[in-house]
């Protein structure tokens, strides 16, 4: 089940549980239903005011609907939005609220957790197979686009740097003062676009794909959910986990599965890739780009 679910679970049980309660706990439980989202980001003493009950209220109630207080029941609520199932300004002022509690210990462990879980789960749903299929489009296109906007801007940019070390065709777009439409504008299906987007989706980067798909374009897409727009349209869809304590979805697992797809593209290239990589690295050290280690 769910963390949702879980939620949900407790709503009902309060319903269940509504003619049972007494008039002060109704009045408690009347405001959780009706603000369920603040439940999680609220301290007991906050949620007791916006209700006009007091604190012990709260917790009587907790223990009328079989949990042992309030903190237990205000759980599921919290782990909704570990899991990122309320809203940016919500998640925002749950953070705020631990770092008034003094519990930003428990804040570190559940960011600590929910990253290695992302790359977990992401890569559980990823075959070797996937993968290879997709970096062999990207190796034999005549130009890689990629495509990320907003939070994933710096993932396009940073995949397209490190690919360029040993490859010409990869561009970043949109580019400075330009439109990802525009940037596709002369791409057809020698081409590849490699787009990623989150929920909230973006609609620059929905449009894009889909006409890069019009015009033959072989898609590679990045997103947080199966049924995500770019998904749906992509010819190699790649489902990541973003769930996290913070206020935006987390890139840890979108950064993994880049970082991958480029070593599948340079294990899947032609033996002169290895030639590319050295000469790029040692222009640098001629260059003088690099700090010498003193011999």
């Amino acid at each position: 089940m769910n963390d949702t679910n879980v939620q949900s679970t407790v709503l009902e049980r309060l319903t269940d549980e509504w003619e049972a309660l007494t008039p002060e706990a109704q009045k408690a439980a009347r405001y959780v239903l009706e603000n369920p989202q603040d439940v999680g980001i609220s301290s007991v003493r906050e949620i007791a005011v916006a209700a006009k009950v007091k604190p012990n209220t709260f917790v009587r109630m907790a223990r009328q609907v079989g949990f042992e207080g309030y903190d237990d029941f205000r759980e599921p609520f919290r782990e909704a939005i570990r899991r990122g199932t309320v809203s940016f300004p919500d998640r925002a002022r749950w953070l705020q609220e631990i770092s008034k509690s003094g519990d930003l210990g428990g804040l570190y462990a559940d960011l600590l957790g929910a990253a290695i879980r992302n790359i977990e789960d992401t890569f559980a749903g990823i075959s070797a197979n996937q993968l290879k299929s997709a970096a062999e489009a990207v190796w034999n296109s005549r130009y890689v686009y990629t495509l990320g906007v907003g939070v994933n801007n710096s993932n396009a940019s940073n995949f397209t740097y490190l690919a360029s070390t040993g490859m010409t065709q990869f561009h970043a777009i949109p580019r400075p003062g330009s439109t990802a439409t525009d940037d596709l504008a002369w791409a057809d299906k020698r081409d590849v676009l490699i787009a990623m987007t989150c929920s909230p989706f973006r609609t620059e980067v929905i449009e894009a794909v889909r006409i890069a798909r019009e015009q033959g374009v072989t898609v590679v897409s990045i997103s947080d959910s199966p049924a995500s727009p770019i998904i749906l349209q992509a010819h190699h869809g790649f489902v990541v986990a973003a769930d996290t304590p913070q206020f935006f979805p987390s890139s840890v697992a979108t950064i993994a599965l880049l970082e991958t797809l480029l070593s599948f593209v340079i294990a899947v290239a032609s033996d002169e890739i290895v030639e590319r990589v050295a000469t790029f690295h040692k222009r640098r050290h001629q260059l003088g780009i690099y700090q010498e280690e003193p011999e």
